[in-house]
């Protein structure tokens, strides 16, 4: 018995380290664009005065893609299984990444970014899933903060390629590491919850079902609460060169040094709410303390007149550290709904949170041309606010809920 608990052990360590790599991978290349977005397409001859509503151009063809792989991605985890997503997640966002290495002009960026979207969309969802249904109630909670803290420094990985080498290169790497991931992929195993339903032909990631009024405002409520994190990290830490200048910086601000130290940040957030939440067992409360914390330091960077480049980058990691709060956000979601619907729900709603940059983007820039770009963050930055608020209130806690039910 002895021998079977230690193999058990060893198979969930692995299954935390490969969701973790995977979603190391993940981040690097959903942020690539965003770190070397002006000196790529300027190289593929964007004029500088085109750099940021092409930017945005392909950024949301990327966000696009998020949107419908996170609904294939969803449904498939949920009819064929959450190891198989992983697999085919990988390498859709593999290849792609080493064909947007050689992109000359920006139509076919974009669409490789759509292509890339797509495979991204799965890695996080299923990953999570794997790991909810296999490590215990009381401790899963451990699980996923340690893969978003490995994670999330991928964005790290992503600045000091960047750095060393050509935006070309990056993309490479970017395309390797995925495809050496696929190697590690070999000793995962599959969820013993989703066997079950399996086993009694239950009907999985049937869409139809989210559909009823009850588990439909759930979903939403679930997507609600993650909007204000992807509006700092999309909007004010990504074009953190459009803000310096509004805000007479001292010096340019860099967005890729700031998502670096943005997610640098968010790592350290991502420990500190599983955390809490494991000792106050309240996921809800976590997400409360996190997103009033974020609220409170965009308005500082907002009025933040004169920052030098410096001061800046210590915010942006502040910025981040108030944002930290991403695994907890995604395990409450896979937490509201059964076996049956869960991988649907888990990917989905990270990737609408992610895919919802597209509008907030379009509304973002309405404002901006109606007002100016702070005035613009100010209306976003509290509309979402008051959004995920509203939305938190209205689901219900779920730590240490037993997952191993089906949605009927």
């Amino acid at each position: 018995m002895e021998h079977k608990s230690t193999t058990s052990d060893r198979h969930i360590s692995l299954l935390i380290l490969v969701a973790a790599l995977g979603y190391f991978v993940d981040i690097y290349d959903l942020l690539i664009f965003s770190i070397v977005r002006i000196e790529s397409l300027k190289d593929i001859g964007i004029p500088d005065d085109q750099l940021r509503h092409k930017g945005e151009y392909v950024m949301n063809m990327q966000m696009t893609g998020l949107l419908l792989g996170g609904l294939l991605w969803g449904i498939l985890g949920d009819k064929v299984g959450r190891v198989k997503v992983l697999f085919g997640s990988i390498f859709l966002y593999s290849l792609a990444n080493i064909i947007n290495g050689f992109v000359n002009d920006i139509h076919s960026y974009a669409f490789i970014r759509f292509i890339a979207g797509i495979g991204l969309a799965g890695e996080l969802g299923a990953g999570i899933t794997l790991i909810s249904e296999t490590m215990s109630k009381e401790k899963r909670g451990y699980g996923t903060m340690i893969v978003a803290v490995i994670g999330v420094l991928g964005a790290v990985a992503a600045k000091l390629v960047s750095e060393a080498y050509t935006w070309r290169i990056a993309y490479f790497v970017g395309g390797a590491l995925g495809f050496a991931l696929l190697l590690f992929r070999l000793g995962t195993f599959e969820s013993g919850f989703y066997k079950n339903t399996v086993a009694i032909q239950a009907k999985r990631g049937n869409l139809r079902m989210l559909f009823s009024r009850q588990r439909f405002a759930k979903y939403l409520c679930c997507i609600g609460i993650g909007l204000p994190l992807w509006f700092v990290v999309g909007i004010l830490i990504a074009l953190s060169p459009e803000f310096g200048r509004a805000l007479k910086a001292t010096g340019p601000l860099k967005a890729g040094e700031a998502i670096m130290y943005a997610y640098i940040g968010i790592s350290i957030g991502d420990i500190i709410a599983g955390l809490l939440a494991q000792r106050l067992k309240s996921r809800k409360r976590i997400i409360l303390l996190f997103t009033l914390s974020s609220v409170v330091i965009s308005i500082y960077y907002l009025n933040s007149t004169g920052i030098t480049p410096e001061r800046f980058n210590i915010l942006a990691f502040v910025m981040g550290l108030s944002v930290g709060y991403w695994a907890t956000f995604v395990t409450i979601a896979s937490e509201q709904f059964g076996t049956n619907l869960r991988a649907t729900v888990t990917t989905t709603v990270p990737n609408f949170v992610r895919g919802a940059l597209v509008p907030i983007t379009l509304l973002f820039e309405y404002f901006v041309h109606h007002f100016n770009i702070i005035t613009a963050a100010y209306i976003m930055l509290f509309f979402l606010a008051t959004l995920a608020l509203f939305s938190l209130s209205r689901i219900k806690e779920t730590f240490g809920k037993d997952l191993n039910y089906l949605e009927e």
